[in-house]
């Protein structure tokens, strides 16, 4: 039987408890979870893709994160996700959706994505109920202006998000 590999793409700047409880999910469903932390400089991130690179596989090896034994990787990639998503041979996209407002855009790109490869499927989680209103985008708001932000994300993620406020990024 072929391995089903999942890719599961995004800036994730900051990686937030939201982005780990998809990540959980999705494990459960993919022999292999390839997690693709983009670039994406045109979203002008705050953390550099080295910072979101390491954050993200401290917190995939952290045991209190619940993917004993998973097979996760994190892989940067700067190119088309289809092309990530066929270099690494994988089936299926993850996209975790927290609102209807979500929905518009997802539906959008994974419509685009199976224009492009019809045989990859897009595969939507809908984030659990204490993480549906956590963005990485508010994290980061109510962080830069003083804001606690320790239950959106891991106490290493708080760590590294306020060394940056006081560097003044």
């Amino acid at each position: 039987m072929a391995q089903r590999i999942g890719v599961y793409p995004g800036t994730f700047d900051p990686v937030t408890n939201g982005h780990m409880d998809i990540i959980r999910r999705a494990a459960l469903m993919a022999d292999r979870l390839i997690i693709a932390v983009s670039t994406n400089a045109g979203k002008g991130p705050l953390l550099g893709i080295e910072e979101r690179i390491a954050l993200m596989r401290e917190e995939v090896a952290d045991p209190r994160n619940g993917l004993d034994g998973a097979n996760v990787e994190v892989r940067p990639f700067d190119n088309l996700l289809m092309h990530f998503v066929e270099e690494v041979g994988a089936q299926f996209i993850i996209r975790g959706l927290r609102a209807v407002s979500d929905f518009e855009y997802e539906f959008q790109m994974a419509g685009m994505n199976a224009r492009l490869n019809p045989a990859v499927e897009t595969v939507f989680l809908m984030a659990s109920e204490r993480q549906q209103f956590i963005s990485s985008r508010f994290v980061k708001e109510i962080g830069r202006l003083g804001g606690k932000i320790d239950e959106f994300v891991s106490p290493r993620v708080n760590a590294a998000l306020q060394k940056v406020f006081r560097e003044g990024r």
